[in-house]
């Protein structure tokens, strides 16, 4: 059985790579582009590879404070999926504002091109693609 860390370390991976997936596939259905490694990279001045090193990071510590804080919270709720929802809209309210402190911390973050509302329904689409993947892959006991 795989330690609690290493399966989030897993989940918080894989749970990265398909929210990612799902933004890079985003356009093709005539939603706007959505690249948070760009977004990340623009705000803080760095190469975009390192925008991608710091959105996986973030994935495995949402996933980290998934399985230590909020999965001992959701006992009563039944089923991986749900929790995995529940877990993807925390994520997307948390990462709101966390991206509204950097962009104070850190100055101006680059606005998005296009329908802020299919970006707002993009970015949700894709933290629940992330909360449920990512929960798929810890064990609740």
């Amino acid at each position: 059985m795989k330690t609690k860390i290493t399966q989030a370390v897993i989940g918080g991976v894989i749970g990265t790579a398909a929210m990612s997936l799902i933004m890079f596939v985003a356009p093709m259905m005539g939603m706007p582009k959505m690249n948070p490694a760009e977004m990340l990279s623009g705000m803080m001045g760095v190469p975009v590879s390192i925008g991608w090193v710091m959105h996986f990071m973030i994935g495995i510590i949402f996933t980290l404070m998934y399985v230590f804080l909020l999965l001992p919270i959701l006992k009563k709720v039944k089923g991986k999926v749900l929790k995995g929802i529940i877990f993807g809209i925390a994520a997307f309210v948390f990462a709101q504002i966390a991206m509204a402190v950097m962009g104070a911390m850190f100055g101006e973050i680059p606005a998005p091109e296009g329908n802020m509302a299919l970006i707002a329904i993009g970015s949700i689409v894709g933290h629940l693609v992330f909360g449920v993947v990512a929960a798929l892959f810890v064990a609740e006991k």
